[in-house]
């Protein structure tokens, strides 16, 4: 009986130690638009926490982005040096800039484009000196519609220079700017609201006043986004693939 309890034991361990060896954590790094909500600014949502939906306990979503950041300020106030400590061999990390970076009246997101392409190529080659996968992501869309229903993009150069940082360093892009413009246009002028935090006065208590906020995603909408990085992990062939949920 002895013998028996120290063979179950020792099965137990090796299942746990398997567990953990197999266990993969995407990191994400960016801004609002990917980032956790605190409980006032429900029922905002970033899409970052929406990914766990679709994936297998076999992977971690460790969600590291914050309201604000640009790839200047992330790295500045230390938030890369805290991923790096914990970074490991085999992790991912899912990159996403450019929406606060091309703010020039706030000068501690303000990114020049060079430095917004030298941000990101430290980002990418930091991972890499770890052992980790990089993943460029090109910035959301904000919802932007002209007096004839035009859609217009606000980001500038910025989702150009991510574009040419993934060739240049090889490096697998999901073309958020141009996923995202294509389900809000198809979505049209109104019901790509629903898209994004549109609350009427008095329908939220976060809100009273309600709110038309063209920047930020509501539950539905951060659900569509990351089910695109999901498509966009399967169409790249990532090895994080054969952990996503099934159907």
């Amino acid at each position: 009986m002895k013998y028996f309890l120290l063979i179950v034991a020792c099965l137990g361990l090796m299942g746990c130690s398997s567990f953990k060896k197999d266990t993969s954590v995407i990191y994400l790094i960016g801004d609002s638009t990917m980032a956790e909500k605190t409980p006032e600014k429900r029922p905002e949502t970033g899409w970052g926490e929406k990914l766990p939906l679709f994936f297998e306990a076999s992977v971690k979503i460790d969600n590291r982005a914050k309201n604000g950041r640009s790839s200047k300020s992330f790295l500045y106030e230390g938030r890369w040096d805290e991923v790096i400590k914990v970074l490991k061999k085999g992790d991912f990390v899912f990159i996403q800039f450019g929406h606060n970076d091309s703010s020039k009246k706030k000068g501690e997101r303000y990114s020049t484009p060079q430095e917004f392409a030298d941000n990101l190529t430290r980002y990418v080659q930091d991972s890499r000196n770890l052992g980790a996968y990089p993943v460029l992501l090109t910035p959301v869309m904000r919802r932007r519609f002209d007096d004839s229903g035009k859609f217009h993009d606000t980001h500038g150069i910025y989702p150009d220079i991510t574009r040419n940082i993934a060739k240049e360093l090889n490096v697998p892009l999901i073309d958020m700017h141009l996923e995202s413009q294509q389900v809000i246009e198809a979505a049209g002028v109104e019901d790509s609201k629903d898209i994004f935090l549109w609350i009427e006065k008095g329908e939220n208590s976060n809100y009273p006043e309600g709110v038309s906020d063209n920047t930020h995603f509501s539950e539905k909408g951060a659900t569509i986004m990351a089910g695109i990085v999901v498509e966009k992990i399967k169409a790249l062939n990532l090895t994080i693939t054969k952990n996503l949920r099934k159907p």
